[in-house]
């Protein structure tokens, strides 16, 4: 009886190798720890630890939605981090314990969303700022894991407060600051209240999106979203300075960071990152990187400092010759599709939005990026000789690419009407199939220089979303949100059989053994059918909610791995229809899952633009 309630007691979890992806998007997201040795950064629901020189990842896996903030206390001895929840529930904070990287406390008072984190300098106090929908600053006691007291963080008349930053020297000041507010606090502890002073700005009003404090509290500075930097003093509450007084920075200043021999750290909306002074703000150092900088961390006393942008690249940046070496990217978007060349591990290679990258397996280092800009890449594949990427777009072509050089080598335009949604080579190097949003399938002759239009199979009636090619080239598979799955005959270039189904199809996969597919999609079942004549086998429970979108099968046939909208990656014993391994750790949809030729690796990739490489829990 207790099995029916809980399959999952028996089930094993899947271990988690390796993780690429950062959120860009989080203000002040990535963190250098005090012990210099390694960075901090959410992606997800996840917070990520990564040593610098090793490139050992931890993870600390405890939010049930985004991580909107994070901090780090001065000891390192601590993390905190928020995150974003749904309108009216109460969002969490999280502290953790570095060392032994686990949760120690969940401090829950703010609703919606934490907007920012701070701790005070001896690790006494935590301060945190809610969200618009919430508007209120409370001070939390580190020891006792409870919060002292609360207020609203801005006056009636100005905006919502959007930044925190603790006193460099007392655990009894703070600022906040945001649209239109400006304001010190003090603690104060006997009372368990707070008290706050507006900041006098004069007729400058401004939104702060950035903050800054000198190492000994002398003065504290504020980056706008007009491009200007504030400098104001804690003690008299007035402004000191502002600037620059023209070339302003552009699209406003996104990070600032004070360094202990004086000077600032200013990143800019543009991706712009200078060196500057007070009064002036004119750049002594500059260099231009890609995205808009989000986050400016120093190592030890900032001679080495990291940087980064929305577009999730993480640069390091040495002082003194103000150089940048690119140590991580990754996708910002939602990858569409991820594919292994053919008998090789070593390489993978995956697609989101404008661009298709290359990655190195055990690495994860990014080898190439073919870009094509405002468009989408629906799906990739590679050709069995490895001579090139074949490409699915959203403006209706299909293009080929050299993998080494990125070279594009041909297009075909007009492939399909309303884009090319899904595709798929044959082993032997002379065809592509390609399917389109109209539901079209149609099968190109690829010559050394020509490509050619062999057959238009018209008989889905909405788009294709998964191709699938028989190993001897005579057969293929194609599945359709129209709630069919076609087999074609790839001689007679007809159909062979239907099947039908009250769904919308995402995947589906031969068995190696070719006379059965299975197939997953929005109703969350997995089906068996016969190819033979399109009966179904059997059908599995996939999963207890949203739809599953991507599934892989081995060589071997013995197992089969599914992903879905539920962030599970689940191992299924095919004969035996269970799940024998179950893998927590994306934050968003999975989007599509592979085995790795050779069954070293499962790589599952999400809509929150992760990467993810599990350990394959089963020696081949």
């Amino acid at each position: 009886m207790d099995n029916k309630i809980s399959p999952e007691a028996q089930v094993a979890e899947l271990e988690l190798d390796a993780v690429i992806g950062f959120n860009g998007h989080v203000p002040t997201g990535l963190k250098c720890h005090p012990d210099q040795e390694h960075l901090i950064f959410p992606l997800g629901c996840t917070i990520l630890i990564q040593a610098i020189n090793t490139q050992e990842q931890n993870f600390l896996q405890g939010h049930g939605n985004n991580v909107s903030c994070l901090a780090i206390s001065r000891s390192g001895q601590y993390i905190a981090s928020g995150q974003v929840t749904f309108m009216g529930f109460k969002a969490d904070i999280i502290l953790w314990d570095y060392k032994k990287r686990e949760l120690l406390a969940r401090l829950s008072l703010h609703k919606g969303k934490i907007e920012a984190l701070a701790f005070s300098p001896n690790d006494l106090y935590l301060v945190s700022l809610g969200g618009p929908d919430d508007g209120s600053v409370v001070v939390w006691s580190i020891a006792k894991r409870d919060a002292i007291c609360g207020s609203p963080a801005a006056g009636l008349n100005v905006g919502n407060a959007t930044n925190v930053i603790f006193s460099r020297c007392r655990d009894e000041m703070f600022v906040t600051a945001g649209n239109g507010t400006i304001r010190v606090w003090e603690l104060d502890l006997p009372n368990r209240k707070i008290w706050p002073t507006e900041c006098q700005t004069g007729q400058m009003k401004r939104i702060v999106m950035s903050i800054g404090m000198a190492d000994d509290d002398s003065f504290f500075y504020l980056g706008t979203t007009t491009g200007d930097i504030l400098k104001m003093n804690p003690r008299t509450k007035l402004l000191t300075d502002a600037g620059p007084a023209k070339d302003k920075f552009s699209l406003g200043v996104s990070a600032i960071r004070c360094l202990k021999m004086g000077g600032l750290l200013v990143g800019s909306g543009a991706g712009l990152l200078v060196f500057c002074k007070s009064p002036s703000y004119k750049p002594i150092k500059k260099m231009q990187l890609q995205g808009r900088i989000t986050s400016i961390t120093l190592r030890g006393e900032g001679h080495q400092f990291f940087v980064g942008t929305e577009e999730s690249h993480i640069y390091r940046v040495s002082f003194t010759d103000f150089k940048e070496t690119l140590i991580a990217t990754c996708h910002f978007e939602a990858v569409e599709d991820i594919v292994f060349p053919f008998g090789t591990a070593e390489l993978f290679a995956t697609c989101a939005k404008k661009d298709i990258r290359v990655w190195h397996t055990s690495s994860n280092r990014e080898l190439l990026r073919i870009t094509v800009p405002n468009m989408t890449c629906h799906g990739i594949d590679f050709m069995r000789d490895g001579k090139s990427i074949i490409s699915a777009w959203n403006d209706g072509k299909i293009r080929a690419f050299a993998p080494e050089t990125g070279r594009l080598m041909y297009v075909i335009n007009n492939a399909h009407r309303i884009g090319v949604t899904a595709i798929a080579t044959t082993s032997d190097c002379k065809r592509v199939i390609s399917g389109g949003g109209e539901g079209e399938v149609r099968v190109w002759q690829i010559g050394c220089q020509t490509q050619k239009l062999e057959e238009a199979l018209k008989e889905h009636k909405s788009s294709v979303s998964c191709i699938r090619v028989k190993r001897n080239n005579e057969e293929c598979v194609t599945a359709s949100t129209d709630g069919t799955c076609i087999i074609w005959d790839l001689v007679r270039l007809r159909r062979n059989q239907m099947i039908l189904a009250n769904t919308l199809f995402q995947c589906v996969c031969y068995h190696p053994e070719e006379f059965q597919i299975i197939t997953s999609g929005t109703d969350r079942k997995i089906a068996y059918w016969e190819v033979f004549d399109g009966t179904v086998i059997r059908e599995l429970e996939g999963s207890l909610s949203g739809s599953i979108n991507g599934m892989d099968i081995t060589q071997e046939g013995v197992h089969f791995v599914t992903g879905g909208n539920d962030h599970l990656v689940k191992v299924w014993d095919y004969n035996e229809g269970e799940v024998t391994h179950v893998g927590v750790g994306h934050s968003g949809n999975i989007t599509r899952i592979r085995i790795s030729p050779g069954n070293q690796y499962i790589v599952s990739v999400s809509a929150d633009g992760a990467i993810l490489r599990w350990k394959y829990p089963y020696t081949s």
